[in-house]
């Protein structure tokens, strides 16, 4: 069955107006979030990380608690965290590159963040003893969204290097 041209029009219009209504699901799938992870860690020659059921519940049962506020406050729990806010449609991937963007303001030499700079959302997404990540996102009442990823094993311990 052929679509008239003002058929094909008015489903190519629909296509558009759900891409710019719908926008927050692109990027924020488990490989997204393993990808961008992933394609730091192989950088500094780290083994990739695997998705982990476990710590994608446990990440979205604390970025549900944070849906009323959206505070940048981190859950305490018995993983390596990373923690992230934004607008718009501010996406997994997103979050993750925010995070590996603090990478110059870590100095492997003396294994420190310099100039005051806040390194150790890098460190964490890059720690080689990590091995397990389970990432979520929620939009909370203001409209931003929340996102965490939890690491098994934790890593940033004191006087360890990341790799």
């Amino acid at each position: 069955m052929a679509l008239s041209k003002a058929s094909f029009l008015s489903l190519l219009i629909c296509f558009i107006i759900l891409a710019l209504v719908f926008p927050s699901y692109a990027q924020n799938t488990q490989t997204d979030y393993l990808n961008t992870h992933n394609s730091a860690r192989s950088l500094v020659g780290v083994s990739a990380l695997t998705w982990d059921t476990t710590l994608a519940n446990y990440s979205q049962n604390y970025a549900n608690q944070r849906i009323g506020d959206c505070n940048l406050v981190h859950s305490n729990g018995p993983y390596g965290e990373n923690i992230a806010k934004g607008s718009g449609s501010f996406t997994g991937t997103a979050a993750v590159n925010l995070w590996v963007a603090e990478k110059p303001y870590y100095d492997y030499n003396s294994n420190s963040c310099t100039g005051g700079k806040q390194c150790l959302h890098y460190t964490q997404v890059v720690w080689r003893n990590s091995i397990r990540v389970g990432c979520a996102r929620v939009q909370c009442s203001n409209g931003w969204w929340f996102i965490i990823c939890s690491y098994d094993p934790p890593g940033n311990y004191i006087g360890q290097r990341p790799y």
